[in-house]
C-alpha cells in the first residue's frame, strides 16, 4: 500500500487558501500516481469560516452593508472538487516539532491530534490589534460578537477614537463617518448636520505613509466631507475601559481622551505562538529564505508565506505574488523527494520579489477613494469602481473556490 505523504497547509485565509488551492490543481495531478507515495492536502484553521477581513471596515459600520453571509464564507464547499485528496480540519496549532515533522492540533472540538508532514506551509497570518478586523486566531463567532457589539454602540455614540493612520484606520473612519454623519453636500467641506465626532489619532505626519503625500492629503479631505477630523504626530500612551461604559484614552503628553468607541487600527501581530522560538525574528516573524520562501532551518520542504513570515510587507498583493513562488518551489521540492523521481536538473528556483512601486487602493466611505497602481495615482471614481463599490466581495469568492488559482503563472525559469 503506498506510503501517504501529507502537505500540511496551516492557516486558511488568503495565503493558506491559495496555497491549497494551488497545489491541488497544479501540483499533485503532476506527481507519480503509481510509485511508492500518495499525496494528500490537509488544510488546518481555527474557523470553519473565512472571514473576508479586507471588507471589515465596511463591515464595521453595518450589517446592512455588508451582510455577515457574504463576510463569513463556509471554507469546505470550495474544496469538495478535491475529492479524497483534501481534508479540512477546524483547530489551531498549539505546537510544531521540525525534528519529528509533526504539528499539534487543537480541534474545535478540544480534542489534541498530532499532524505527520511530509511537507509544510506555514500561512497562520497575522492578527490586528482589534477583533474586529481580523479572526484568525480567535475564530469567526468573537469577530461576529465584536461587529454586533460595535454596531449597537453605533446607535448612540457621540465620540468615536480611531488609532493608525494606515488603510484600515482610513477605511474605517470613511465608513463609519458616511454612516453616522452623511456627506458633505456640493461646494461644501464637511457634513451639514454630523451626529458623532470622529477622530483618527496617527504618530506619523501623514496618512497613509506607503503613498505619496499628496494622496494622504486627498484622503484628509475625503475624511473631513464625512465629518472626521485627523490629528498627526500624536501618539497613544495606553486605554482602559471605565464603569459607565466609555474607554478613557491616554496620549503621550498626558492629554485624555473620553471617547464611547475606542478602535486601534493600527499595526498587526504574527500568528506564530506555536513556532519554535529559534525559527523567530525578534518580532515573531518566521525566519525563512526572502526568496524561495523556504523556511530552511526547519528541514525540508518547509515553507512560510504571507503575513506570518519574514518575506512578506503584510499586504494581500504580496500573497498574490507569492502563490506563484510557491506553487513552484514545493513542486521541485516534492519530485526531488520522490523515490525514483529527480526534479528538471535544468529547473531553477523561483523568487519571491517585492514590488515596491506605489501600489494602494483606499476607499473613504462609500462614494470616495484614493490610490495609487503601480506608481500611476487614481482617480477617485476609479478607486471606488475597483475596490470601493463592493469591498472587492466577488472576487473573495473566486479565492475561495479557487477561480483565482485555476490557471498557473507561467514562468520562463522553469
Amino acid at each position: 500500500m503506498p506510503e501517504q505523504r501529507n502537505i500540511v497547509i496551516l492557516g486558511a485565509s488568503y495565503a493558506g487558501l491559495g496555497a491549497a488551492h494551488s497545489i491541488l490543481k497544479h501540483i499533485l495531478p503532476c506527481l507519480p500516481s503509481d510509485g511508492p507515495a500518495s499525496y494528500k492536502v490537509i488544510l488546518v484553521n481555527s474557523s470553519s469560516k473565512w472571514f473576508v477581513r479586507h471588507a471589515s471596515p465596511r463591515a464595521a459600520a453595518s450589517e446592512q452593508l455588508i451582510p455577515y453571509d457574504k463576510l463569513f464564507l463556509d471554507i469546505e464547499p470550495g474544496f469538495k472538487q478535491y475529492g479524497l485528496n483534501f481534508e479540512f480540519i477546524e483547530g489551531k496549532a498549539s505546537a510544531w516539532d521540525p525534528a519529528d515533522r509533526n504539528v499539534s492540533i487543537v480541534t474545535a472540538g478540544g480534542e489534541r491530534v498530532e499532524v505527520r508532514y511530509h511537507a509544510l506551509v506555514l500561512a497562520t497570518g497575522s492578527k490586528t490589534f482589534s477583533p474586529l478586523f481580523s479572526a484568525t486566531e480567535v475564530g469567526h463567532q468573537q469577530t461576529r460578537a465584536e461587529l454586533d457589539a460595535i454596531h449597537a454602540k453605533l446607535t448612540s455614540a457621540n465620540n468615536i477614537v480611531i488609532v493608525g493612520g494606515g488603510p484600515t484606520a482610513v477605511e474605517t473612519a470613511g465608513e463609519l463617518g458616511e454612516y453616522l454623519n452623511g456627506a458633505a453636500g456640493w461646494f461644501a467641506s464637511r457634513p451639514s448636520n454630523p451626529k458623532a465626532s470622529i477622530t483618527v489619532i496617527t504618530n506619523a505626519s501623514q496618512l497613509l505613509p506607503q503613498l505619496r503625500a499628496t494622496i494622504g492629503q486627498q484622503a484628509e479631505r475625503f475624511l473631513n466631507r464625512v465629518g472626521v477630523d485627523v490629528r498627526y504626530e500624536t501618539k497613544v500612551s495606553s486605554s482602559h475601559s471605565e464603569p459607565n461604559g466609555k474607554t478613557m484614552v491616554v496620549l503621550h503628553d498626558g492629554e485624555e481622551i473620553e471617547t464611547d468607541i475606542y478602535i486601534p487600527a493600527m499595526g498587526i501581530q504574527p500568528l506564530s505562538s506555536y513556532v519554535p522560538a529559534e525559527l523567530k525574528n525578534e518580532a515573531g516573524y518566521i525566519k525563512q529564505n526572502t526568496g524561495t520562501l523556504r523556511v530552511d532551518a526547519a528541514g525540508a520542504r518547509v515553507y512560510a508565506i504571507g503575513d506570518v513570515g519574514e518575506a512578506s510587507h503584510n499586504s494581500i498583493m504580496d500573497i498574490i505574488d507569492q502563490i506563484p513562488v510557491l506553487t513552484t518551489n514545493i513542486r521541485r521540492d516534492l519530485l526531488a523527494a520522490h523515490k525514483d523521481v529527480l526534479a528538471n536538473a535544468d529547473s531553477k528556483d523561483r523568487v519571491f520579489k517585492v514590488n515596491t512601486t506605489e501600489t494602494q487602493l483606499v476607499p473613504v466611505g462609500r462614494s470616495k477613494g484614493v490610490g495609487a497602481i503601480l506608481g500611476y495615482r487614481l482617480p477617485s471614481f476609479l478607486v471606488w469602481l475597483i475596490k470601493g463599490r463592493d469591498f472587492m466581495l466577488s472576487g473573495a469568492v473566486d479565492m475561495l473556490d479557487g477561480k483565482k488559482w485555476a490557471k498557473e503563472a507561467t514562468w520562463k525559469g522553469q
